[in-house]
Parts: C-alpha cells; sequence; structure tokens
C-alpha cells in the first residue's frame, strides 16, 4: 500500500509539473503566427498553442464557401515591395520573399484552403514554435513580485499539463457563432453547419438573420435556386464602399441588392432578432410572428390558435411561409478560459463580442494580457483594417515593439537624419507605407525634433491612441516637438447613408487639401507631447487632439504625392513655417552669397556646403540653375569681358562665379563673422 501510494504521489507531482516560457501564445492564426515570427527573429523565449492538429484551423471551415474577401492584387506596376503590400491583404510580415501570398495564388479573391497551405508554410519553413493539439482550457493569475508584471499567467491544457508564462498574448480570435435565442430559434439552421450544396436550397423559401458578408455570402450561393431569400437585421445594409470599412458588405457577395431593388422577389427587411419569433405547422413550414403574440399562449397548441401579424396586418411584410431559417450572425470572442482574476471583460455596445482591451491592444484589467489579430480589433472597429490580416500584421508587429522595450529595454526602432531630410523623409513613407496605409487613423509615424530642430528621429507606424505614452512605450524622448504623420479619409465622407459618387466627390487643388474625402496624408504638429487629458477631449471622430498646425497633403487619384507645386511644395511651406527655418536646397554660390549676407545660414548651406558637401558645380549644372530661375545669370557680355571689375559689386560677381574659391576660406569667414 505504500509502495502504491509513493508511485500515485510521484505521478501526481510529474503531471502538476509546469513548464515555463517567456511568452505564451494562445493560438497558431494568421495573428499568433505573426507575433511568434517577431519574437523568434528577436531570439525571445515563446510558444504558441494551438488546438488543433495545423495552423489557421479558422480557415478550414470558414468561409463556408470557401472564398476570401481580402484581395490578392498580384501586379501593381510597381517593384517596391513595401508599396506592393498596400495591395496585397494576405501576407504575413517576414523577411522570406517566398512566403508573399501571391505566389501561392493567382486569384484576386483567393480560396480559403490556399490560406490553410500558406499558413502551414510559414510556420514550417519559418520554423516557429508551435504546439498543436493542445487546447488551453484554463488560464488564471499567479501572483508573484518578482514577475515582469508583478504576476505571472497559468494555463493548463486539456491534458492538465500546466504552463507559466511572464506575458500572455492571446490570439484566438473570434469564433464563437453569435445566436439570438427566442420562441422557435431551434428550428434555426447556423451557418457553421448549413449545407453550402445549392441544390439542397432547390424551390425553397429561405429567410436569412443577418446582414453581413456571411449572410450575404449564403445567398449569393443559393441564389439562382431558391424561390426567393428574405433576409432581416436590426441596422440597414452597410456597403464597404460607403463606409471605407472593409468589414463592411464587399462588392463581391452583394447579388442579392440587385435582386431587390430590381423587384426580382428577394427583398431585405429590418427589425429587431429579439423581438420575433418562428412557429412551424404540421407541414414543417416556418411562420415568422412577434414575440408579443405568444406571451400569453401556448405555443404547443398549435399554429391555429396563434395570431400571427398577417392576421391583423393583411399585408405583413415577412407573411410567406419558409423552408428553411437560417443564422449568418458572425462570432464573438471565448471568453470562458479565463478565470476571473484576469478581469477580462466584454467591450460595450457594438463591440461587446471583444474582449475590452487599450489602444496599446493590452487588457484594461490585467498588464501584460496583449491581445492580437480579430479579437483586438475593438481599438478600431467599423473604422480601420485591425481585424484583419492587412492591418493586424501591422498592430501586432507593434505590441512586439512595445514589449521589447517594456521587458527587454531595446527602444522603438528609429532613424536619426538631418533637418534638410524632413520632406523627403514624408514623402517617400506616405507614397509607399503599408502600415500607415492600411491602418489609416490608428498607426502613425512619429517625428521627434532634436538637437535644436536641425536633426530629426523618425520613429514608424505607432499607435496613436497611446501618443501620450510615447516615451514610456518607446523608450524615445519628445522633448522638441513632434510631428505626427497619419492617414485620412475626409471627415463627413464615411457612412452607410453617404452618396460618395457624387459628382465633385474629388479635391485636386491644394489650396482646398483640408476638404479632401479620399484618403490621404494629413501631419500634425505639436510643440509639446499632448497629454492624456488632451487625448480624452480630442473632438469627436479625431484620432488626435488639435495641434498646433495641421497640414493636408491633397488627394491624389494615383495616391502619388510626388507632384512638385500640388504636393511637396505646400508641405515644405508647411514645414518651414512650423521650424521658423527654410528647408530649400542651394546651390554652393548661393550658399557662399548668404555667408556674407545674412545672419544665419539655412540647413542646407550648413549641413552640406559649409561641411564640403554637396553637388560640385560646372558649367552645365550652373546654366541649368539660371534657366530654371534658381540662381541669378551673372555671365559677363564680350564688351565686358575685358573691363576691369568697377565696383564691389562686380568683384562679388566676380567671385560668385569662381568654381576654385576653396570651402575652407568659407568656414573661415563664417567662423569669423559668429564671433
Amino acid at each position: 500500500l505504500g509502495l502504491a501510494l509513493y508511485t500515485s504521489s510521484l505521478s501526481a507531482a510529474s503531471g502538476a509539473a509546469v513548464l515555463y516560457h517567456d511568452y505564451c501564445i494562445i493560438g497558431a492564426g494568421p495573428s499568433g503566427l505573426q507575433a511568434a515570427y517577431f519574437l523568434q527573429q528577436a531570439g525571445r523565449d515563446y510558444l504558441v498553442f494551438e488546438r488543433s492538429h495545423a495552423p489557421g484551423s479558422f480557415f478550414a471551415l470558414y468561409p463556408r464557401h470557401r472564398k476570401l474577401i481580402s484581395i490578392n492584387k498580384r501586379y501593381t506596376g510597381k517593384s517596391n515591395s513595401e508599396f506592393n503590400l498596400r495591395h496585397d491583404w494576405n501576407s504575413l510580415l517576414s523577411h522570406d520573399r517566398r512566403l508573399l501570398f501571391r505566389r501561392y495564388s493567382r486569384d484576386f479573391f483567393p480560396d480559403a484552403d490556399t490560406m490553410v497551405r500558406y499558413l502551414e508554410d510559414f510556420a514550417s519553413l519559418l520554423k516557429l514554435q508551435v504546439q498543436y493539439n493542445t487546447a488551453i482550457i484554463h488560464v488564471t493569475l499567479e501572483v508573484d513580485e518578482q514577475a515582469w508584471n508583478g504576476h505571472y499567467f497559468l494555463l493548463t491544457d486539456q491534458d492538465r499539463q500546466n504552463y507559466k508564462c511572464s506575458s500572455l498574448l492571446v490570439a484566438t480570435g473570434t469564433w464563437v457563432p453569435n445566436v439570438v435565442n427566442f420562441p422557435g430559434s431551434e428550428y434555426v439552421e447556423g451557418y457553421e453547419t448549413v449545407s453550402i450544396n445549392p441544390e439542397d436550397f432547390a424551390g425553397q423559401t429561405v429567410l436569412i438573420l443577418g446582414r453581413g458578408n456571411s449572410a450575404f455570402e449564403t445567398a449569393e450561393n443559393i441564389l439562382g435556386v431558391t424561390n426567393f431569400i428574405h433576409m432581416v437585421s436590426r441596422s440597414r445594409v452597410r456597403l464597404s464602399w460607403a463606409t471605407h470599412y472593409v468589414g463592411d458588405l464587399r462588392a463581391i457577395n452583394n447579388g442579392l441588392l440587385d435582386t431587390y431593388q430590381l423587384k426580382s422577389l428577394d427583398g431585405l427587411l429590418e427589425g429587431d432578432l429579439e423581438d420575433l419569433a418562428i412557429i412551424k405547422d404540421k407541414k414543417g413550414k416556418l411562420y415568422i410572428t412577434l414575440r408579443f403574440y405568444l406571451e400569453s399562449r401556448n405555443r404547443s397548441a398549435g399554429i391555429d390558435s396563434v395570431t400571427l401579424p398577417q392576421d391583423e396586418l393583411d399585408n405583413f411584410a415577412p407573411r410567406a411561409p419558409y423552408d428553411r431559417v437560417i443564422r449568418c450572425l458572425g462570432w464573438k470572442f471565448d471568453f470562458s478560459i479565463y478565470n476571473r482574476s484576469l478581469r477580462i471583460m466584454p467591450g460595450k455596445g457594438n463591440k461587446k463580442k471583444y474582449p475590452q482591451i487599450k489602444a496599446s491592444y493590452e487588457s484594461r484589467g490585467t498588464r501584460g494580457l496583449f491581445v492580437l489579430g480579430t479579437a483586438s480589433h475593438s481599438v478600431d472597429f467599423r473604422k480601420s483594417a485591425g481585424g484583419f490580416i492587412h492591418g493586424f500584421r501591422y498592430t501586432t508587429r507593434a505590441i512586439h515593439r512595445i514589449l521589447e522595450n517594456r521587458h527587454h529595454g531595446v527602444p522603438w526602432p528609429s532613424t536619426l537624419y538631418p533637418v534638410t531630410q524632413l520632406t523627403n523623409s514624408i514623402i517617400k513613407r506616405v507614397n509607399e507605407a503599408s502600415g500607415l496605409y492600411q491602418m489609416f487613423s490608428v498607426l502613425a509615424d512619429i517625428i521627434l525634433l532634436r538637437e535644436n530642430a536641425t536633426a530629426f528621429e523618425y520613429l514608424e507606424e505607432y499607435p496613436v491612441g497611446v501618443l501620450a505614452e510615447l516615451e514610456t512605450q518607446t523608450g524615445r524622448k519628445a522633448r522638441g516637438g513632434l510631428f505626427v504623420i497619419i492617414m485620412e479619409y475626409g471627415r463627413n465622407f464615411s457612412g452607410a447613408d453617404k452618396d460618395v459618387f457624387y459628382y465633385n466627390r474629388a479635391v485636386g487643388e491644394a489650396q482646398h487639401a483640408w476638404q479632401s474625402n479620399f484618403l490621404h496624408p494629413v501631419i500634425y504638429y505639436y510643440k509639446h507631447l499632448p497629454t492624456e487629458w488632451e487625448m480624452r477631449l480630442r473632438p469627436p471622430e479625431w484620432p488626435l487632439p488639435r495641434p498646433d498646425a495641421l497640414h493636408h497633403i491633397v488627394e491624389d487619384f494615383l495616391t502619388d504625392w510626388t507632384a512638385p507645386n500640388a504636393h511637396i511644395l505646400p508641405l515644405r511651406r508647411f514645414l518651414e513655417n512650423c521650424l521658423s527655418t527654410d528647408l530649400r536646397n542651394f546651390f554652393a554660390e548661393s550658399c557662399f552669397l548668404f555667408a556674407f549676407t545674412r545672419r544665419r545660414l539655412p540647413p542646407s548651406c550648413q549641413q552640406g556646403y559649409v561641411r564640403m558637401q554637396g553637388l560640385v558645380g560646372s558649367e552645365a549644372l550652373r546654366r541649368h540653375a539660371v534657366e530654371a530661375g534658381l540662381l541669378e545669370d551673372y555671365t559677363p557680355t564680350d564688351s565686358a569681358v575685358h573691363r576691369p571689375p568697377e565696383s564691389f559689386k562686380e568683384s562679388q560677381e566676380q567671385l560668385l562665379r569662381d568654381p576654385t574659391i576653396p570651402v575652407r576660406s568659407l568656414q573661415h569667414l563664417v567662423n569669423a563673422k559668429d564671433e
């Protein structure tokens, strides 16, 4: 007996062993694999837990009809890889050029099975640390003052194996179907199980609950074989081209709108689903009624004893019986595995399907718990692309950079430039940066002014919602003012009720850039880093507080903001006004003249010509500058070639024409003038 008890205690101790990792990632979907890639590149200790036998298990089932609505634009006419990611909505970020989605599919809207294969290759080719067939069934906290966040996260899998982590990254997405309970809801089929064979619906009348892409995808599949399809939801249809939100109804699925508006039997209805009730007759037909008709009646007594709306209103819209009712209401986050100690709470209103998180993607209730991917979409719900691969691949990178600074002392990546490169740096990023383009109004480039505005530090794709915490989150100091570069649509151009095709919808002149409607760059200038209080008091629908100065770069039909007069010149003048300096680039002759006529040289002269840098003068270059109006024409006439100088001005002109004047002499003169 003693031996048996001893053996049993050893087995229990073995089963209770806790495996530790610095970072635990729950879910090997796109966001989980993306986070794993960044952690692996940084050499961190991590492990990904995946309940299925392969990554991307969600895409193995959804969308049910297998066509993705994320575009795969293989050709853009450009070879810039960063620019091309603007129009590649499926690839994850990596250094491996083999892992671009265009190498996996030629379809503009790819098949979901291709996504599954892509994610499998992403995990295997990059050798990511993923533990498959491991379902995490419980997560709780263990308080420990020595831990990074004052506690550890304890995870338990289906085999009762325990894991301990310092930081927890939740990448499970939203996969629990949304279900509305009402009388008769047991007769409803779910999107997750309904047949996808159109022939199963031949000659039937169908009611679909919901009005998102899954509802219209289902309708599109059976549109040609049904008697008619009705679709009911509490809100009006939202078209993605009107709202500029990729999660709203896409054109690829909206065939039912044609048959509705062109009076081909199909139709849309609005109503609160919780007020509905479904009655089934003896022939199996389903009738729609309202809940209050059943409140004082016995449903089991049969349909003949139940008052239907059409009994009182004979033209009640959904009065025809239905053969099938299908629920297509989307998904929500699985809160069930988290202990109350983690204080993970649902959001409010239309965000209740997501967990509450901060703008830094960290849980509001628990430090060190970050939510990735689709489940983090509450930060930019119905605004930007944070709930989709082409958006959360960038927010996941931002989370990684926050963690690197917080736990490993690695500051947010930045590049230091002289102020002469300010205009060029902004123009380059707004023309090719994919993170700014996809996560408009959410991620921004930050320019921190340095050394009395003679230099600047450039930080890419920082979450603007935590701008007040920039110094803490990035490890960078903002002492001399800053610029924030962000992409925005026009304030009144997006909405379910907006006509986005009206005449004169585009703005083409720089002086009216602030009225631009389409996506365009906006530059905010702050003399001081905004405070948390200022962030809270920002105007409604503004991503940032009111700045000290604001500049819109006028929208462009080609999204090519390189026009010298319409785009670059107004931007440069805005920057010059903010910094009280001259950001133009000057030829050597002009810099030499400025040394004698100005109290301070322009930055391009200080950082270029004075340091023996810049373009070497030549007669051809000088002639081109004269023809362009950039230099005075000091070329002597034939009659004046042999005439000696008659004034100091002529002597000065002779000096300017002489390319052999050493720069060291100019530096000596400047120093003497300063003294």
